[in-house]
């Protein structure tokens, strides 16, 4: 199978997992942490909603510098569940659109990370999409599901069966 291919379809196992978990953050607590040093509730949600966005830069960009307002990453909390899954329906198409018109050799080609001037990482693209978008992903949908259920929302089965849905 080639890399179009299998980040296609993993990213839409992951943005119906996604979907999921976005479906259950409760509105109007945005402001919710649950530590002084963790995220807002709101924040980590745009973040989740807006992920599968990403392979879509790292195919439009060689790189992206964390420090530059013009990057196109930057995430904002949003008020509502519909404005949430609205991210992530956009973000979801630009990487489906990305991905159909890319080519094995540009996914094989170098994208990089900055910070400061400086590289943080520098690795294939496709490795950068792997590790830097798609397992980035999960992580924070998983942090996100701990928020739903310190929220007292139900958390919905993702990679199996949860404590609050049995089939």
């Amino acid at each position: 199978m080639d890399l179009q291919h299998f980040f296609l379809e993993q990213l839409e196992r992951d943005a119906a997992a996604s979907r999921k978990v976005l479906e259950r953050v409760p509105e109007g607590r945005n402001n919710w942490k649950p530590h002084p040093r963790s995220m807002e509730l709101g924040y980590l949600a745009a973040l989740v909603a807006t992920m599968p966005g990403w392979p879509a830069f790292m195919i439009l960009h060689d790189e992206t510098d964390l420090d530059s307002k013009d990057q196109g990453l930057r995430t904002t909390a949003v008020e509502t569940t519909a404005e949430l899954l609205e991210l992530l329906d956009k973000g979801l198409e630009n990487s489906r659109q990305a991905l159909r018109n890319t080519t094995e050799q540009h996914l094989h080609g170098t994208w990089r990370l900055k910070m400061g001037g400086n590289i943080l990482t520098e690795s294939p693209r496709y490795r950068a999409i792997a590790d830097g978008a798609l397992s980035h992903l999960a992580h924070h949908r998983g942090q996100l599901t701990v928020y739903l259920r310190l929220n007292e929302a139900k958390v919905p089965a993702i990679y199996g069966p949860s404590a609050d849905e049995w089939y």
